[in-house]
């Protein structure tokens, strides 16, 4: 009855017209399928006593979605088809597990705004940095925009040896080939610095290794005498096949071979 009265009040005629159906505050439990909506983007069923969520089964172009005060207690295996949901209300629910929770929400690629407060689960201590890593597409949680010293710090917490890579990936500059030669871009103004080698100090040999005063010029002396990686490129459109050669309908071009080194 709360369907067709909003129906007519909207002046639907065709259920697959209906792109926004409102049935907050109507004091419902269980939902009829809403499978005939094929359409619906914008769904308020906030303030209800809802606590399951089979009535979304058919609803893929759902875009915002408002289940906030209700009473559920899980959505595994509800919401998760849902990849079009921009907005996504769930806050004052009995949510107790965040793994299951999130997990579920995890193929949301378009997810900006989400409200998980209120529920169980948001007294997590880590709730709010597990919720940023997990669901990186979120932009606003909990009313709150989330920060980059968050993502930051979600990452060191969540994927430690990642969080340690990022810090020591620089882009826009060039570090040294060799030993004795430096090259630097356009804003490098100094030469880099070169690592001295103590003398006596060879590699492989382990009955004299003298330490490097610098550790790091140690790692650095190691590198550039080894991590070299290559990388070439052929046209083979301009390489004539066996038959080609064989039937010389094709003229021998020049072998252009593009190769790259780095370290």
């Amino acid at each position: 009855q709360a369907i067709e009265k909003q129906l007519k009040i909207c002046g639907y005629k065709n259920s697959v017209d209906v792109v926004a159906l409102y049935l907050a505050r109507q004091g419902l439990r269980s939902i009829p399928s809403l499978s005939q909506f094929r359409r619906l983007r914008h769904l308020w069923m906030n303030n209800n006593k809802i606590q399951d969520l089979n009535f979304l089964i058919k609803n893929y172009y759902l875009t915002e979605l408002y289940l906030n005060n209700n009473e559920l207690t899980d959505i595994s295996g509800a919401l998760k088809h849902l990849c079009s949901l921009q907005i996504l209300f769930l806050h004052n629910n009995e949510l107790k597990k965040l793994g299951k929770t999130v997990k579920e929400l995890k193929g949301m690629i378009s997810l900006q705004t989400l409200n998980l407060f209120q529920n169980p689960l948001a007294y997590d201590p880590d709730y709010r940095l597990y919720v940023i890593y997990f669901l990186p597409s979120v932009q606003l949680l909990d009313r709150k925009l989330v920060t980059q010293r968050e993502r930051e710090s979600a990452l060191q917490l969540y994927n430690p040896k990642k969080a340690w890579v990022m810090q020591f990936i620089t882009f826009e500059k060039r570090v040294d080939t060799s030993l004795g030669t430096t090259v630097g871009s356009s804003r490098c103004t100094q030469p880099a610095k070169r690592p001295i080698m103590p003398s006596g100090h060879e590699f492989g040999n382990n009955t004299n290794k003298v330490p490097f005063e610098d550790p790091e010029d140690a790692v650095l002396v190691r590198a550039a005498t080894r991590s070299l990686m290559e990388f070439s490129s052929v046209d083979w459109n301009k390489v004539a096949t066996c038959q080609e050669r064989r039937l010389k309908n094709k003229a021998e071009e020049p072998l252009e071979k593009l190769t790259v080194q780095f370290r």
